[in-house]
């Protein structure tokens, strides 16, 4: 059946095409498996909360009539701004307008959450650009520039916020423009489309505009929502999508409520956040968090940006997903909020998740995986600038951002014909990990550091699980020794050093090559074993010794092959084959019109490379789990970033072959 809906109607009516609801709620709480929702262009002004879940064969697909014209939001339009002083001008606000969820009382907060200043989840928005919020009315009568922000000019758009007799008043600088005039809206709901029930299975959400919601902090050991989101089911579709302006999350692919284990560490305190996380991992698999329930999304085709925490956040909900062809960019480039789960994506068990033909920019950083990256692949992306631009103030190590921060993984993590653009390229705190046929211009940071808890009078390792390959359930728990990497026919380009960002590491003290630096190579895997030393090792005369059981705690093995050095780029101490070339520059540049600009290949070394495949990687060391598919069948890699399929003895880097200029992506990402 096909229900209508459209907001220009004059008076809802039976969700025919002769007479369609005003609202996409009334068909949510209509539409059964099968049925098709038709939105007509307009805005809506409304939280759809999907009461049936469709099956694998008769899908609930809601769909804009005209792509990105249907705009569901979670922002009222407000016009009854009085002038209060000068360029400031203020509204009053019943309380009882905002019903049972207040965003103006309601502070952003959570595990993981470090900012500084107190912010609510609310937002004021002024000609659909987020304004700063400030912690005084002084503030806002005298507006100073806020250096952390990527867009610090504008940040002298400031608003606060207080209660009045059972009112929220709203102060706000608009800078010299009339609020009455121009289009102001504030947040007052915390989703867009979202069910309050779990379970909603197989929906499709195709070609809305979707922005503007009050969400809260979704640290993995929380209630994870999103402005969209399936809340914990399995099979949704979420394509051909503009999504933009959650507070926190875009959209949350993310964990259910364990009312026993809700932000547990920043509420009770006694035990620490990693202990809870481990808690709710294994209390998910009890209660049903399994291949067969869960996960298996699809986000395809999207534009997300300008969030507040994450354009797609997930724990846990987000298994066995395909994330591919997203325009994901401009996510916290406000810098208000801070903490240790921001990122344009950031999942935590990304188990056999495919992140493919993203473009990903502009972000505090690019990709976060985080524990459990297990059968995770990474392929076929384009990353750049996700780290500060120049002038902006770096106030901690998170602000510092890169193209690929994986952390306390065990692996399999295979990370292929990718570019990496940014002045970091990643931040590596793990191990089971490959880097085949990519093209890499910034640094690895934290390699062999940042996976404990940074105790200084005991041990404080984290201990992260791995799992039954393919699968959801718990195989063990270790921590991180490090190493388990491979890098095999990757170009590595080093770019000029910013003074900035090496002055900011100097001043922190961190400027180590285990730390944050700016060499572009393998070189912080100095002094890691090869496969062959590290397994030669062992043998039934030391594997039992008692005295020598530091054997089974030293750093595991790195292996190499086919990798090309320009420009100062640095291979590792045990990389004998690598290919560095030192009698010449290359050109390296990415055009606004998504052109890459390079002599490269003019200079590329003739060389004769392997095929790299499955068999070639190997297995990860903790999992025992091979680098293949999700279906366990061995990936060769014979194509390129381009679909282009390679020579027997492939040239290194993403492209089979490159002229001087290659279009990476269209201009409409």
């Amino acid at each position: 059946m096909k229900y209508y809906v459209s907001a220009k109607a004059l008076r809802s009516g039976d969700g025919s095409e002769e007479r369609p609801f005003r609202t996409i709620r009334e068909a949510a709480v209509l539409a059964k498996a099968g049925d098709e929702v038709i939105v007509a262009p307009g805005i809506y002004r409304e939280a759809v909360d999907p009461h049936c879940g469709g099956t694998e064969d008769g899908r609930i697909v809601y769909r804009s009539q005209v792509k990105g014209a249907a705009v569901i939001t979670g922002a009222e339009l407000v016009k009854s701004w009085t002038r209060y002083q000068k360029d400031v001008w203020m509204v009053r606000i019943p309380n009882s307008f905002f019903g049972e969820y207040n965003p103006y009382t309601t502070y952003v907060r959570g595990d993981w959450y470090f900012a500084a200043s107190p912010v609510h989840t609310g937002e004021v928005f002024l000609n659909d650009k987020a304004m700063y919020e400030s912690t005084t009315l002084e503030g806002v009568l005298k507006p100073q520039i806020y250096r952390p922000s990527w867009d610090p000019d504008f940040t002298r758009h400031k608003w606060y916020t207080c209660q009045e007799g059972g009112d929220t008043v709203i102060y706000a600088n608009f800078q010299g423009k009339d609020p009455n005039e121009e289009t102001v809206e504030i947040t007052v709901r915390p989703n867009c489309f979202y069910p309050s029930q779990t379970g909603i299975n197989y929906i499709t959400l195709s070609g809305f505009t979707v922005t503007k919601a009050a969400t809260q902090w979704a640290p993995p050991t929380a209630y994870q929502e999103g402005m969209i989101g399936p809340h914990w089911a399995k099979g949704w579709i979420i394509e051909d999508c503009d999504v933009s302006h959650a507070r926190c999350s875009g959209i949350s692919l993310g964990k259910y409520l364990q009312p026993n284990n809700d932000n547990k560490w920043s509420t009770k305190y006694y035990k620490d956040g990693t202990q809870t996380e481990r808690d709710a991992i294994c209390q998910a698999q009890l209660e049903g968090w399994t291949k067969e329930n869960i996960g298996s999304h699809i986000i395809r085709r999207c534009n997300i940006h300008d969030c507040g925490q994450t354009g797609i956040v997930g724990h846990l909900g987000g298994v066995f997903s395909i994330i591919e062809d997203n325009h994901i960019h401009h996510i916290n480039n406000k810098q208000d909020l801070a903490g240790a789960e921001i990122g344009g994506i950031k999942m935590h068990a990304a188990i056999d998740v495919i992140y493919r033909r993203n473009h990903i920019h502009h972000c505090t950083r690019g990709l976060w995986l985080d524990w459990q990256a297990q059968g995770t692949r990474v392929t076929q992306n384009l990353f750049h600038d996700n780290t500060p631009p120049e002038g902006t103030e770096i106030t901690n190590g998170l602000s510092l951002g890169e193209d690929i921060f994986v952390e306390v993984s065990h692996g399999p993590t295979l990370i292929d014909n990718n570019l990496l653009l940014s002045s970091c390229a990643g931040r590596i705190s793990t191990q089971g990990i490959a880097f085949v046929h990519n093209l890499i211009a910034g640094s690895f940071t934290y390699v062999g550091q940042g996976t404990d808890n940074s105790g200084k009078k005991f041990p404080t390792p984290r201990y992260t699980p791995y799992h039954v390959p393919h699968r959801t359930e718990v195989a063990g728990f270790m921590t991180i020794l490090h190493g388990d990497a491979r890098f095999y026919n990757n170009i590595f380009v080093q770019q000029p050093v910013r003074t900035d960002l090496a002055a900011w590491a100097q001043k922190w003290g961190t400027y180590r090559l285990d730390l944050v630096q700016f060499i572009c190579g393998t070189k912080p895997y100095d002094g890691y074993p090869t496969p062959e030393a590290y397994f030669g090792a062992f043998s039934p005369a030391n594997a039992m010794d008692g005295n020598n059981r530091d054997i089974y705690y030293d750093h595991l093995p790195v292996a190499t092959g086919g990798n090309v050095y320009f420009n100062g780029a640095q291979p590792c101490d045990s990389e004998k084959d690598a290919v560095v070339v030192t009698d010449r520059t290359v050109e390296l540049m990415l055009r606004e019109d998504g052109t890459l600009v390079t002599d490269l290949y003019d200079h590329l070394p003739s060389m004769e490379n392997r095929p790299i495949s499955s068999a070639v990687l190997g297995e990860a060391f903790e999992p025992e789990q091979r680098f293949e598919n999700p279906d366990g069948s061995a990936i060769l890699f014979d194509v390129d970033y381009f679909d282009v399929r390679r020579a027997l003895s492939p040239l290194s880097g993403p492209f089979t072959q490159a002229a001087g200029e290659i279009r990476l992506y269209p201009e409409d990402m």
